[in-house]
């Protein structure tokens, strides 16, 4: 009985594993009180078998102390009883608080998955409007002036101003026109260039009536303008505060070098957009 309680009580902690190792502890020292008990009663026997003339000379204090021996076994036996009873409410305690527990974390982790996949879900979901919206603000640049990137290579990016045609959701690819002639190297003939863009190589420009909706950089910001007089675009530095965002930016262009200065050059707010990340010039 000791070594399986103390077993149970060294798998668990706290006050009702401290109350099982004191009943086990009660029970061990009610099985010793038995263990004498019984022994003093065989001896009894024993001596009553060997010498039965004994019996006849002080059979009375032999019967009273064999009673005495019998009611301390009922009592320690009641006493058994009543601690088992005890042992086993406390066992049962535990083994529900542990399955209680275990249940707990059951459940735990069932929310957890639950929230995780509600919020692989969602964020599937959000991306997906944020996808529907980006194609619908694509298709709704149709007839509009954007900034567009016509050609890459490894040592420069070559930005037109374009005008959009066209915008195929299934494809994600732009249709836009150079409205500026180009020149025919095998004729003197002018014509316009179209191209097939896809999203990334296009800027939509700021509303030339809605200033307010136009992002404002500060002094120091490098960006993508217009070049005065011109429908391409090159990296330019912001080089004042402007008051007003309808107000034009005074820019300084790279690479825009006169009698070893970099002139200052006005740009309307609507020409001017954020430089893309890694652009070449």
């Amino acid at each position: 009985m000791s070594s399986s309680a103390g077993g149970a009580g060294a798998g668990g902690g706290g006050a009702d594993i401290a109350s099982l190792l004191e009943k086990a502890k009660e029970l061990d020292q009610l099985k010793k009180d038995q263990d004498e008990v019984v022994t003093e009663i065989n001896k009894i026997h024993k001596k009553v078998l060997a010498s039965p003339e004994m019996v006849d000379k002080s059979v009375d204090a032999i019967l009273l102390k064999l009673r005495g021996l019998y009611a301390r076994a009922k009592e320690l036996s009641e006493s058994e009883v009543s601690a088992s009873t005890a042992l086993i409410g406390l066992l049962d305690g535990l083994l529900q608080s542990g399955a209680s527990t275990a249940q707990r974390k059951k459940i735990e982790v069932g929310e957890q998955k639950k929230k995780r996949i509600k919020s692989d879900t969602d964020t599937a979901r959000f991306s997906a409007a944020s996808m529907r919206n980006q194609l619908d603000q694509a298709a709704n640049l149709k007839g509009e002036q954007v900034a567009a990137r016509v050609k890459s290579d490894d040592e420069k990016d070559e930005w037109f101003v374009v005008k959009v045609i066209h915008f195929d959701k299934e494809t994600k690819e732009y249709e836009v026109l150079d409205e500026e002639p180009g020149d025919d190297e095998e004729s003197t003939q002018k014509y316009e260039r179209k191209y097939k863009l896809p999203m990334s190589c296009i800027i939509p420009f700021p509303k030339k009536g809605d200033p307010s909706s136009a992002p404002d950089f500060g002094q120091g910001r490098q960006v993508l303008a217009v070049y005065p007089g011109t429908t391409a675009l090159y990296r330019a530095t912001v080089a004042s505060h402007r008051k007003r965002k309808s107000d034009d930016y005074i820019l300084e262009f790279d690479d825009d070098e006169e009698d070893g200065s970099l002139p200052q050059r006005a740009v309307p707010f609507y020409r001017v957009v954020a430089l893309p990340e890694g652009h070449r010039q």
